[in-house]
């Protein structure tokens, strides 16, 4: 499963305060399972919740709601997109007047297709699908957020994220 390395490094780069303490941040995949069809293909998709945990947590829960939804918006979208899918959720635990462990669950997806491998009996390549794609097309973004005039994450989206290749024209020559 990719996802999960790919959003810790996303948030610990739009976050100073994980930059510093990585271990603030525990993450569990919950709730998992395989879905596949009975066709000859063995391809299918992972589909689990993500726990996140953010410990001891003392800046306001916005300054990580932002660049998560950021992520989201590139990596899985329909959560966006759909309204009344349930597919983020949160709790919170204040520790007391100034810090709180805050836990966020998103239902994540991955697709694995599977496929012979050419001139090899018995072999198999195995592909992770790009994820279905957003319905607008990405541009490069640049984000800074502020609580209170302090500012308490940036990170970059780039115009073509790795799993949407397909999106951008290719140059040939």
């Amino acid at each position: 499963m990719r996802k999960p390395v790919d959003l810790r490094n996303h948030l610990s780069a739009a976050l100073p305060d994980l930059q510093r303490e990585p271990e603030r941040l525990v993450m569990v995949v919950t709730r998992g399972s395989v879905r596949s069809t009975a066709t000859p293909a063995l391809s299918w998709e992972y589909a689990y919740t993500l726990r996140l945990l953010f410990l001891d947590w003392v800046l306001h829960a916005d300054s990580i709601m932002a660049p998560l939804l950021a992520w989201v918006k590139h990596h899985q979208n329909e959560l966006l997109a759909n309204p009344t899918k349930n597919g983020i959720r949160f709790e919170a635990e204040h520790l007391n007047t100034s810090a709180m462990d805050l836990v966020i669950d998103l239902d994540l997806t991955e697709r694995v297709l599977c496929r012979p491998r050419e001139g090899v009996e018995g072999g198999l390549d195995l592909h992770h699908l790009d994820d279905t794609p957003p319905l607008y097309l990405p541009k490069q973004e640049h984000w800074k957020v502020f609580l209170q005039g302090v500012q308490v994450a940036q990170w970059d989206l780039p115009a073509n994220p790795p799993h949407l290749p397909h999106l951008m024209p290719q140059r040939h020559g």
